[in-house]
């Protein structure tokens, strides 16, 4: 993933999270340094937060941490890192294991291989490969029950 859509997926599961009342103190913690980060490099993230899981806001949170020089650094990066790991930690389900999780790639070729993931194997969304892709050995999904193979 891409250092501004990882700042945006924090923004956004912070967002999520910080709308139900069993969100935990790490979790508020998380975001709350997370966006104190971001607001101290003038970046607004209050769309998103009105709207976590609007296409159109993400979008503009993107386009707005992409165009400012300095937003994006480590120490926003180790923030944004903190925010989804703990909301990983907290909610299992609010950040589901997928093995290899790709999003608006464009190459020539695709390859993948010895994917193993409790969850979804692999996902491409918005790819466009002109050479073609190779996916191999892939194990994912309920491995405790042989019926779900």
């Amino acid at each position: 993933m891409d250092p501004v859509t990882l700042i945006v997926t924090a923004v956004a599961l912070g967002a999520s999270a910080g709308l139900k009342d069993t969100s935990t103190l790490a979790v508020q913690d998380a975001y709350a340094a997370l966006k104190g980060l971001l607001r101290r490099r003038d970046i607004d993230v209050s769309g998103v937060e009105r709207r976590p899981g609007s296409d159109a806001q993400r979008g503009s949170l993107h386009e707005d941490l992409s165009d400012a020089v300095g937003a994006v650094d480590d120490e926003v990066l180790a923030a944004a890192r903190r925010m989804t790991d703990a909301v990983a930690a907290d909610d299992a389900a609010a950040a589901p294991a997928i093995g290899v999780d790709l999003r608006n790639v464009q190459a020539a070729f695709l390859t993948v291989g010895s994917v193993s993931s409790t969850g979804t194997g692999v996902r491409v969304d918005g790819g466009v490969f002109t050479g073609g892709i190779a996916i191999d050995e892939v194990k994912a999904g309920n491995r405790g029950d042989p019926s779900a193979r």
